[in-house]
């Protein structure tokens, strides 16, 4: 099925009304689209359990994809059923769930880390550092608006983080200068938009742009990232002049190419630095429970991963050998 079909479209539409991310839009539809196609392109309409379990089987079976992957095809596909074809799919569906191991994060060194900020580019070097030091993820940090960072109590509020879940995380002392300087910039950039006669104001939620009409052009309300050039947002059925975040994709490849300069032997991208945090936050000795809150992991054993890097590096096991020297 060709993404651009009516079908896929209306889809699409749907979810954004729903004010669903932009990457979980992708994904889904990408999930959704493998379905249909895998079955002979056979309206999603006109199939139901069976299909589905097959198709999850077929993931495991032929493709060899992991529980992650295999629980995110279910998920676009209960979407689809439940939200667009209004008929839910059964609690109980047969199908081979995937035992492929989940492989240990990769992390970084405090001595690497250090390598890494140090040789970032200077203009992504504070969104990077918060990566590290408050453990977000790359669009928590690139979705963060001026009024998000409290400096009186050296926190950060994350709104709809990953399962529209919202926490405060900690925030590094060292990095309030470098964030003062990003918010002249960010006030440089207002007072150019409210003198243009066409600017919107920044997007914010719905509800809340209707209760407060104005809160679109304050400066608190401005991502704390925010791009160099104004753009043109569809939103419902309307064009809106409006200064939107940066894009992600600059952050990625910065990381990358400086990862890859610096000749680190491992594989390194933005989410290596949340994995970094929550490891090296274990072995200063924080509790589980705590590093859970700062991730924002809904399920303890999500965060016991990192319990698994540290034992799978040993730390703090004396080898027999060293008792023979």
């Amino acid at each position: 099925m060709d993404a651009k079909s009516p079908f896929l479209l209306s889809i699409v539409e749907h979810m954004r009304n729903l004010r669903y991310a932009k990457r979980t839009i992708e994904t889904y539809i990408h999930w959704i689209k493998y379905f249909i196609n895998y079955s002979n392109k056979t309206h999603p309409a006109l199939m139901g359990d069976f299909e589905v379990e097959r198709f999850l089987s077929y993931l495991v079976n032929q493709q060899n994809v992991s529980s992650a992957t295999q629980s995110l095809a279910l998920n676009a596909l209960a979407f689809l059923y439940k939200e667009i074809l209004k008929n839910e799919l059964s609690l109980k569906l047969n199908f081979n769930l995937s035992r492929k191991p989940r492989k240990l994060p990769d992390v970084l060194t405090p001595l690497e880390v250090m390598k890494l900020l140090s040789h970032i580019p200077p203009q992504h070097h504070l969104l990077v550092s918060l990566l590290y030091g408050s453990g977000l993820r790359l669009m928590e940090a690139i979705r963060l608006r001026v009024q998000d960072i409290d400096f009186d109590y050296h926190c950060i509020s994350v709104w709809n983080g990953k399962g529209s879940k919202h926490r405060r995380v900690t925030l590094a002392t060292e990095l309030i200068p470098e964030l003062y300087q990003q918010i002249q910039r960010v006030r440089k950039y207002h007072h150019l938009d409210l003198n243009n006669t066409q600017y919107k104001g920044v997007w914010i939620p719905n509800a809340f742009s209707r209760k407060y009409p104005s809160a679109a052009k304050e400066l608190k309300w401005q991502y704390l990232f925010p791009s160099s050039q104004l753009s043109i947002q569809p939103e419902q059925d309307s064009q809106y002049l409006r200064r939107h975040h940066l894009n992600e994709s600059s952050i990625q490849k910065s990381v990358k190419k400086t990862a890859n300069q610096l000749k680190l032997d491992k594989r390194i991208t933005c989410h290596t630095l949340r994995h970094s945090f929550a490891t090296h936050l274990l072995q200063r000795g924080a509790d589980i429970r705590t590093v859970q809150e700062q991730l924002g992991h809904s399920d303890l054993r999500t965060t016991q991963i990192y319990t698994h890097v540290l034992e799978h590096g040993a730390n703090g096991v004396r080898s027999p050998l060293s008792d023979l020297i």
